[in-house]
């Protein structure tokens, strides 16, 4: 009978966790802006929300290795946010900022 090392499960550190956190906070901001803010009739601004979630996703990527990818699809998403939430702003004729 051989000896076989079982593959040991790669923990996620504190800055792990936070830049985790970090780029779903970034999602969600990103959401508000496209236009869920409006849905829920909250006053969503999306030039600042937009500007925030773009901001977190960028620390999220440069905190944590393991979740740049996702800090990378949360930074797209947030660019496609602005544009979408400023597009549909202008044509509400709701608040840019």
């Amino acid at each position: 009978m051989t000896s076989v090392d079982a593959p040991q499960a790669r923990r996620n550190s504190p800055a792990d966790v936070v830049a985790g956190f970090l780029a779903v906070a970034s999602i969600v901001l990103s959401l508000f802006a496209m236009g869920l803010g409006l849905i829920l009739e909250v006053d969503s601004r999306p030039a600042r929300t937009a500007f925030v979630a773009i901001i977190l996703a960028l620390v999220s990527a440069r905190l944590s290795a393991r979740w740049q990818s996702l800090a990378l699809k949360a930074v797209l998403f947030a660019m496609l946010a602005w544009v979408v939430g400023m597009t549909i702003a202008v044509l509400t004729e709701n608040p840019l900022i």
